[in-house]
């Protein structure tokens, strides 16, 4: 439901805001951006400087006129705000309601709508809005730049949607005969290198075997170790002959 989502932007001051509002649109899969009566006072040079790989979202924005017909379509129309008041103690952070809205979005499109940088959301504005966010910050300072404020709501949105899958370990975890084996072979070779003497081996192997526990290693992680104890114990031999 994450292409559901519109960001719609009031009145924005500076085109490389809008530039960077689009960026981060991009990096977590939101198209359909709304300007309603952009000011720009910079010209638009700056947004498709900071735009960057977001080019398609800039070149694809709908410019209108009021609030209004910028969300007249859309399920639910949520507000950003940085600042508390008697109509505003009802905000939640985006990372408490981007389950409900992604819910909100099966539905129809649902609008994040943004304030000027200098005077946010407007009262009434916030009372047309049917749901707050306020992100958490300091309390010495709380008002933040408009391209990352929607990177945070979007960021939010995304990880609530299950978009992301991590990277899988592709080995499976070492087998307790493997890292049994290991140690031997480790044993071995601190041996053989003088690292340690027969009558501290069991108490230094319990050491290395502490160490080698701190995570859960691999098959491959274990197959590494051991190349690196069977060389070492290969260049001790060799450095050992006579010449």
């Amino acid at each position: 439901m994450i292409s559901n989502i519109r960001i719609v932007l009031i009145g924005t001051l500076y085109s490389g805001n809008i530039g960077s509002v689009c960026r981060a649109m991009a990096n977590f899969g939101l198209t359909d951006l709304v300007l309603v009566s952009p000011v720009c006072a910079d010209g638009w040079a700056e947004a498709s400087k900071f735009a960057v790989h977001g080019a398609a979202v800039l070149e694809g924005r709908r410019t209108v006129a009021t609030f209004d017909e910028a969300v007249s379509d859309c399920v639910a129309v949520v507000g950003t705000t940085a600042r508390l008041g008697l109509y505003r103690q009802h905000v939640r952070t985006p990372r408490e309601a981007a389950p409900g809205l992604l819910a909100l979005a099966s539905g129809g499109s649902v609008a994040l709508v943004f304030g000027r940088e200098d005077k946010g959301l407007l009262n009434d504005e916030v009372a047309r809005c049917t749901h707050l966010l306020r992100i958490p910050t300091g309390t010495d300072y709380t008002s933040i730049n408009l391209g990352q404020a929607v990177l945070l709501c979007a960021y939010e949105l995304f990880l609530a949607s299950d978009s992301y899958a991590p990277p899988c370990e592709k080995a499976p975890p070492a087998q307790a005969a493997h890292r049994l084996r290991l140690l031997e072979i480790w044993r071995e070779m601190l041996l053989l290198i003088g690292f340690m003497t027969p009558e501290k081996a069991d108490h230094m192997m319990q050491g290395i075997q502490r160490i080698f526990s701190r995570g859960a290693l691999t098959t491959d992680d274990v197959n590494i170790l051991m190349g690196v104890a069977r060389q070492a114990d290969w260049a001790a031999r060799a450095n050992a002959k006579p010449k």
